[in-house]
């Protein structure tokens, strides 16, 4: 079963690759979340360039990981995070990987040094004496060392020196400040012992931000070159300076060993002998040293990281969630072939299609607005027409009359009854045509709003303009189609008189009246006010019928046309489209496909992790 520390190595290094610094997400990210230990001590003083000078940083890294890989030197050596994840194997050569050259393996522990210094340098440049937050990321793989991550940061100074920005100082402060105020870090303090630890800088910063010493532990270094008759034996039991953990006590190669190129089997067993020789040290010798360091901080590490899991498991929980919705959000990416291209149009276009038929049907709003149309809209026209006055007295006997001509009609003037009826019923076109366009409008406005209730077609802006159009020009054709209809129930109303219903008018005779005297006298005033009477009670009978046809033939042609075939054309044409043309209404932004791809990736390492913490979580 795979160790803690070795699946929370492999997730650093998915999160690395993958950059997840949690843009856009509201989350603490992954790689936050997980316990790392960062290395923290001052620098060698580049006015007193001695090895005595400096915390021992390097030195402590090296005896732990037992190869020599670091860079050297006076004044500022370490400018970029290093970011060191160790792993046990179990046989075989050791080696390093850089996370930036994933590819290539170095079984050389000088080429690695050389590659950090090259590394620095690409970002800050060579000669350079500033500093970078951009960690190098550095694997190593022995069965000699174990299961651990390190942060080694830039050595803490004092003062900036020729060649360095004024305001080095604050700088390097805030770039350990912003690894080691982290909950989850765990601060590995390295200090002199042949030197005041009141003026160590690690000390200083820790205490700052862990005032309670909870999670940093404390490493006195450079035990063997204190003055003669001193030791640090109240440091190393806690009396000196108390922290939660003990302290540990290191002694590292000195400057002449490493010029020697001492190997460090041979250090370790030196560091032993010296605790096991030094009668002021020999009690503490079974947690003193490298090598017990090593073991202690990675069995810690391992505590922390069980501790941790729950939290982890619930942050990756509600990760993936977000992750998942925005996803769904952006959409699917663009399929890449002509057929998939074509369907993936289609299916937005379906997708859009329903919306609106949605609309129409009541699911969303909008589609009540039609009916107000037939309800409210079109009556109120029509009343407004005002027949009566179109047959008042003068108006009548002048179409009477003019009707008649040379000849005056005999019984009852027909042609001046078809006249004045005309006259009436085409003024209802008005009334037909805005009912139309009323009707037109909303349908456009149900368009629109559609376009942008379907997430898909906000994807792709081209898309979206094209369907836009040609649902836009469908219902224009239909709309013509319905005016055409409209109009045309109006003129046949104009065209063929309802016979019956004059048929059924009460005669003068009927009434007692004398018949002849209409005759001699058929322009009078109550002979033309019955006409008028006549004609307006026909023209409110066909108003009455048309209220309830013209609403079914805007229906017919239009809405219940729109909710049929809609995109018809725009799918016929769509079907003769080249590769090319597709691809140019999925036009989306480079941007978008590139976050889509990018958060499927970091969902799949979400995912991923999920599956081996729960794994590793279920085994303990």
């Amino acid at each position: 079963m795979e160790s803690l520390i070795s699946l929370v190595n492999k997730i650093q290094r998915a999160c690395t690759a993958l950059g997840d610094h949690g843009e856009g997400s509201s989350l603490p990210t992954l790689w936050d979340s997980l316990p790392a230990i960062a290395v923290v001590g001052g620098q060698v003083c580049p006015l007193i360039p001695d090895f005595e000078s400096s915390s021992g940083k390097s030195s402590v890294l090296e005896s732990v990981v037992g190869k020599d890989f670091l860079p050297r030197g006076a004044g500022i050596v370490t400018r970029r995070p290093l970011v060191l994840q160790l792993h046990r194997i179990d046989e075989g050569k050791e080696y390093a990987e850089f996370m930036h050259l994933p590819k290539k393996k170095f079984t050389d522990f000088a080429a690695v040094r050389k590659e950090i210094s090259d590394e620095t340098d690409r970002e800050t440049g060579p000669s350079s004496k500033v500093i970078s937050t951009v960690p190098i990321h550095l694997s190593i793989f022995s069965p000699n060392v174990v299961n651990l991550t390190l942060v080694d940061l830039p050595g803490l100074t004092k003062v900036a020196v020729d060649g360095q920005p004024e305001s080095i100082v604050q700088d390097i402060e805030n770039m350990v400040r912003s690894f080691i105020e982290k909950p989850n870090c765990i601060i590995l303090a390295i200090s002199p012992a042949n030197q005041d630890l009141a003026t160590s800088d690690a000390i200083k910063i820790s205490r700052e931000v862990d005032p309670k010493g909870d999670r940093t532990f404390g490493v006195l270094t450079k035990i063997d070159l204190m003055d003669q008759g001193t030791n640090a034996v109240d440091i190393l039991e806690g009396r000196g300076y108390k922290l939660r953990y003990p302290w540990v006590g290191v002694v590292n190669r000195s400057q002449a060993d490493i010029n020697k190129s001492v190997d460090m089997i041979a250090a370790r067993r030196r560091e032993r002998d010296y605790f096991k020789s030094t009668p002021e040290y020999s009690h503490l010798t079974e947690r003193m040293g490298s090598e017990y360091l090593g073991k202690m901080l990675s069995k810690h590490l391992e505590v922390v990281i069980k501790s941790r899991i729950p939290g982890l498991q619930s942050l990756i929980t509600k990760t993936i969630s977000e992750l998942e919705t925005e996803l769904s959000r952006l959409g699917k990416p663009v399929a890449a072939d002509a057929g998939g291209k074509l369907y993936m149009i289609m299916e937005i276009c379906r997708a859009f299609d329903q919306t609106f038929k949605e609309h129409l049907d009541g699911t969303r709003s909008g589609g009540e607005k039609v009916n107000s149309v037939f309800d409210n809209q079109f009556p109120a026209a029509i009343k407004r027409l005002q027949f009566d006055k179109h047959l008042s007295m003068d108006n009548v006997r002048k179409l009477i009359t003019e009707a008649d001509g040379y000849q005056p009609h005999l019984i009852a003037p027909e042609q001046g009854y078809r006249r004045l009826i005309e006259s009436c019923l085409v003024s209802i076109r008005g009334p037909a045509e805005a009912a139309v366009d009323a009707v037109h409008s909303i349908l456009k406005d149900l368009i629109h709003k559609s376009i942008g209730e379907t997430s898909e077609l906000k994807q792709y802006p081209t898309l979206r303009v094209e369907v836009s159009g040609a649902a836009v020009d469908s219902l224009d054709r239909m709309r013509d189609e319905s005016r055409k209809a409209t109009l045309l129930l109006v003129d046949m109303e104009s065209g063929y008189l309802t016979v019956e219903f004059f048929r059924k008018l009460p005669q003068d005779s009927e009434k007692g009246g004398n018949p002849t005297h209409s005759i001699f006298d058929r322009y009078n005033d109550a002979y033309l006010r019955r006409i008028g009477s006549n004609v307006l009670s026909y023209v409110n009978m066909v108003c009455a019928g048309l209220r309830n046809s013209i609403p079914k033939s805007i229906v017919y042609c239009q809405v219940r046309e729109a909710k049929r075939s809609l995109l018809d054309i725009f799918f016929t044409e769509l079907g003769q489209k080249e590769m090319s043309k597709l691809s140019k209404l999925l036009d989306e932004d480079p941007a978008v496909q590139q976050r889509r791809t990018s958060i499927a990736k970091r969902l799949e390492l979400y995912r991923s992790a999920q599956t081996d913490i729960e794994a590793v979580a279920w085994s303990k």
